[in-house]
């Protein structure tokens, strides 16, 4: 489904004693990079905020009154918004993936999805656009505000779906020092680690590229014992390059990689021969 992004990035941050939250980085990546890599396939990104380096193209708008409260950030970012379906995001979820996203957006529900593990999270959600327009135009009359106004007023008139993630911390945001240091820590465990470089360098270079990565330590290890240790990184080094040179496709580096392992296999073949051949000279 087509759908528009409104991420909120322009809170005060108090309890991180005022430190420009969506900057701070998790494994070398800021928590607003991470999570508009979570939203890459928006057809228009509105980031709703002081303007910050990104990573990718986004539209910049700020509130009325800048500070003023979600609400108030909400309808600063609807009226960048052209699409029927919006995702509305808070700039903080380092964990955020693609695949909860596109559940968000393809959720039945009369006004929208939200997510909700343990508790309602209206900044992780997707709404049609005309329902959230509706509402905060109701709200503004009968307040005769949007600033500071609590966020629950506006999914209190709203029909919603309700989805839980595929992981638990995909739903977790960085409010505190304590959870920017569970966050740091929990990207280098065992589990996480080589998925996370791997997509914090692809971001760093710009490369839209899903390889298998499985294969590709394959070949390292294979190249690492049949050859010598330093030819693993550069043989997939040299993968990378001639795939790009034949259009960069997942396929090319996979086809690549293979004759690449195919070619250690013989080297590997050969110094097994060449050991063996030694062993029944020193016999003779």
């Amino acid at each position: 489904m087509t759908y528009d992004a409104i991420v909120i990035a322009g809170g005060r941050a108090r309890r991180l004693g005022g430190a420009d939250k969506p900057a701070l980085t998790i494994g070398g990546r800021s928590l607003l990079d991470r999570t508009l890599a979570a939203c890459a396939n928006a057809a228009r990104t509105v980031v709703v905020g002081p303007r910050r380096p990104t990573y990718r193209h986004v539209v910049w708008t700020r509130e009325e009154r800048p500070g003023g409260g979600p609400l108030a950030a909400i309808d600063a970012g609807l009226r960048e918004v052209k699409e029927d379906t919006v995702l509305v995001l808070s700039g903080d979820l380092p964990f955020l993936r693609a695949e909860t996203v596109r559940r968000l957006t393809a959720a039945p529900g009369q006004d929208g999805a939200i997510v909700n593990d343990g508790r309602d999270q209206p900044l992780l959600g997707a709404y049609r656009t005309e329902s959230l327009r509706r509402e905060l135009a109701l709200l503004a009359t009968e307040h005769g505000r949007l600033d500071n106004l609590p966020l629950r007023l506006l999914t209190a008139e709203l029909t919603l779906s309700r989805i839980t993630t595929a992981t638990p911390p995909e739903a977790l945001d960085c409010d505190t020092w304590e959870d920017i240091a569970a966050a740091r820590a929990r990207i280098r465990e065992h589990g996480h680690v080589l998925d996370e470089w791997i997509s914090a360098v692809k971001a760093e270079l710009g490369i839209d590229l899903d390889v298998d990565t499985d294969e590709l330590l394959d070949l390292a290890r294979d190249a690492a014992h049949g050859v010598a240790r330093p030819a693993a990184p550069l043989t997939t080094f040299l993968v990378g390059y001639a795939a790009a040179q034949r259009g960069g496709s997942p396929e090319e580096v996979a086809a690549a990689a293979r004759k690449a392992a195919v070619l250690a296999a013989r080297w590997a073949a050969e110094a097994a021969e060449g050991s063996e051949d030694a062993g029944n000279a020193g016999t003779e």
